[in-house]
């Protein structure tokens, strides 16, 4: 299938739908925004290895700030840094390093958004990548993931569902989780009205600043 540019999906919104479909629609269907102390963060741990960058070693190179895409699943995006394993100057192995704040989670969001990394690095380079890392700013240690068939099954039906969410143009309804504390969107959300029983108009009348109180 072919992809326009309008409908190509960027790589670090497999993270955002993972975390919360909600959060994904607000970002990159509103294109709505707002900064708290965890987000900061973040911007700061990737500062260094989004200069782009090439680091030549001994049979290796190390690219930073490299950029993606794949035509096969209409995906673009960048790599914080992309590590390439050489055998006579020719790259035999290749696997990304995503840097992220905090320290690995129980859940798949950051391995998501790895995986596909790893499926446009395969089809750009046509190397296999088996393996990839993440890098986690509060452990400052590498976490190995292994990009096997369940997590390439999974990151492929999250593109799914986030292109029928795309060409449907519908933001995901809100739904309540542990995970709101922790989000920068959730003034804009509206999940706390939902929670709290508010109506819709006062939910509305929020954003023109003209908040009824409800009878």
């Amino acid at each position: 299938m072919a992809f326009s540019e309008d409908d190509y999906i960027h790589i670090a919104a497999l993270q955002h739908y993972a975390f919360c479909p909600r959060q994904w629609g607000l970002i990159h269907l509103e294109q709505q925004w707002a900064e708290n102390q965890l987000t900061v963060e973040g911007r700061l741990l990737h500062r260094r290895a989004d200069e782009p960058d090439i680091e030549v070693r001994k049979d290796a190179e190390v690219h930073r700030a490299f950029r993606l895409s794949s035509s096969h699943f209409g995906l673009t995006g960048i790599a914080d840094v992309v590590e390439f394993d050489l055998e006579e100057g020719r790259p035999v192995k290749v696997a990304p390093v995503e840097y992220k704040r905090g320290q690995s989670k129980a859940d798949d969001c950051d391995r998501l958004q790895l995986c596909a990394q790893c499926l446009c690095l395969e089809e750009m380079t046509g190397l296999t990548v088996e393996s990839a890392y993440l890098f986690y700013g509060k452990t400052r240690r590498r976490e190995t993931v292994e990009i096997g068939a369940e997590l390439r099954e999974r990151t492929i039906q999250t593109i799914s569902e986030i292109r029928g969410f795309m060409e449907k143009g519908k933001t995901p309804a809100p739904r309540s989780g542990r995970y709101c504390r922790s989000c920068s969107l959730i003034e804009i959300c509206g999940v706390r009205f939902l929670e709290s029983g508010n109506k819709l108009k006062d939910y509305i009348a929020l954003f023109f600043g003209e908040l009824h109180e409800t009878p």
